[in-house]
């Protein structure tokens, strides 16, 4: 199933309630068992053993596959095998800035890699690191470079760095490795569909 961030995880003018708090009680309304189990997952501050994994595409039927140490967007066809992604949230989202999303650590397996955004010669920029996913998310505090703010447009999810507020995980002509991008509603794609496997 596709699965963009539901809007039941941000605050909506709860009062005090904590955003998890609000995340948990709409998460059970979600329209698929594996949809609920995973908004709780990501939504609550428990622990996390195995990061979840799919698939990521976008409206225009492509795919992300890794080509050497690079991921790049290639169109869906029986001979393309899109990269398994690999998702865990951050286990202290109260730390970080709040109504951007839900902060989560996105990865690949096959190898074990993670996707960071690091600052070269005054440049956001995105780069797949050799890390294990569940290092990063028991860490004593936010891994900010690998953290990105998940939320969703209509039926897709936007992925914003932490480290770069405003700078998006995007997308330009099929076989172009992704990028970030501060350019929104240009030519770029940074609107992209999350399959995530029950």
């Amino acid at each position: 199933e596709a699965w963009g961030l539901s809007s039941a995880l941000f605050p909506r003018g709860r009062g005090s309630v904590p955003p998890f708090l609000a995340a948990q009680a709409d998460a059970v309304i979600s329209p698929s068992e594996s949809h609920r189990i995973f908004w709780h997952t990501v939504a609550t501050p428990h622990q996390v053993n195995k990061p979840h994994t799919g698939e990521v595409s976008d409206l225009n039927q492509q795919v992300w596959v890794l080509q050497g140490q690079t991921i790049v967007t290639v169109p869906r066809s029986n001979n393309v095998t899109p990269v398994t992604v690999t998702v865990v949230p951050c286990k202290y989202p109260e730390l970080l800035g709040q109504g951007r999303g839900v902060p989560i650590y996105l990865g690949i397996e096959n190898p074990e890699m993670c996707l960071s955004c690091e600052d070269i010669e005054g440049q956001p920029t995105l780069q797949l690191k050799e890390e294990e996913i569940l290092d990063l998310y028991n860490e004593v505090e936010p891994v900010e470079p690998f953290l990105f703010y998940h939320s969703k447009n209509g039926s897709t999810s936007t992925f914003e760095s932490v480290a770069f507020p405003g700078w998006f995980v995007a997308a330009s002509d099929r076989g172009h490795p992704i990028f970030l991008t501060s350019h929104l509603g240009g030519t770029y794609n940074v609107n992209f569909i999350l399959n995530i496997n029950a």
